[in-house]
């Protein structure tokens, strides 16, 4: 029951995203861009909402191809983000959140901490030196996995995979406080995912859990964030169009992989979600300048 009232809130936000979102393509549909393909934004649409729905999160690879191919002017590739990948991460949601049981008090307390948090983030968190947070997630990253290796590997028996598919008592108020900093780090351009995986694997969750919660997390925010940028027109049309587009068509393709992935499998998949994090976090934060306020990453 709340999981369909959840759902049933996503769903009116992202109807509200979509309208802003469609009237504004219609409006312009003379005027789009020129220096834009639909082919190779579409193409790059697919793969990082593939890997997406896996966790690897998808602003980092989108900005890195957009500028490869020269598909998106700096300036708008914040609001491009957002906008066009707003509608396949709430599809993310929508599938892991109906497909993968996570108790009610859970999965409800976490996503609500992460939008608080998120909220929050912009007055606090986004304050902090961007690369000593970086510093910190990174190495707090490279720990966690270092723990699921070990389990993976036989080396400590009691840090095995769990298999809770929710928390109670000082666990859920670790979880709660824990997504509500994930939340809020998110605008310190810190992605959610492989610190949301990495929490629900310390917290003795299953791995499988991690996906509706971090997923449904972004999914809360998106909507609104991007229909600001819409308003303020502030993104490339034909590039989020096309992104969308492809997008859709690699979330379905990846979603029903995960689902059907052993959980073993799906653990190994987890450890290398983080290292990758982990590195890139690291690698960023030590030839990045410092930034007081950095643009906010889902």
């Amino acid at each position: 029951m709340i999981t369909n009232v959840l759902l049933g809130i996503l769903g009116l936000f992202t109807a509200g995203f979509a309208v802003i979102f469609g009237k504004d393509v219609a409006a312009h549909k003379d005027q789009l861009e020129e220096e834009t393909s639909w082919a190779i934004t579409g193409i790059i649409g697919f793969f990082v909402n593939f890997f997406d729905t896996l966790g690897i999160g998808s602003f980092a690879p989108t900005t890195a191809l957009v500028r490869a191919f020269k598909q998106v002017q700096d300036r708008i590739i914040p609001g491009t983000l957002n906008v066009s990948c707003t509608i396949p991460v709430v599809l993310e949601a929508f599938i892991f959140i109906a497909a993968i049981e996570v108790e009610t008090i859970t999965l409800v307390s976490m996503l609500a901490a992460a939008v608080v948090g998120a909220s929050l983030g912009a007055g606090i968190v986004a304050k902090l030196p961007e690369k000593s947070v970086q510093r910190v997630m990174g190495f707090a990253l490279l720990a966690t996995a270092f723990l699921m290796l070990s389990g993976q590997m036989g080396w400590t028996a009691s840090l095995g995979t769990g298999d809770a598919i929710g928390l109670t008592g000082s666990k859920l108020i670790i979880g709660i406080i824990g997504n509500l900093v994930l939340g809020a780090l998110m605008t310190a351009g810190i992605g959610l995912y492989a610190p949301c995986m990495a929490l629900v694997y310390m917290l003795g969750m299953s791995p499988r859990v991690a996906f509706p919660i971090m997923m449904g997390s972004c999914a809360f925010l998106m909507p609104v964030a991007s229909a600001r940028f819409i308003k303020e027109k502030a993104y490339n049309r034909k590039a989020s169009v096309a992104i969308t587009l492809g997008g859709v068509v690699g979330v379905l393709i990846a979603a029903y992989i995960v689902k059907s992935l052993p959980i073993k499998i799906l653990t190994w998949l987890v450890i290398v979600v983080i290292l990758y994090t982990a590195i890139t976090l690291l690698r960023d934060s030590f030839k990045a300048k410092e930034v007081v306020n950095p643009e906010k990453n889902a």
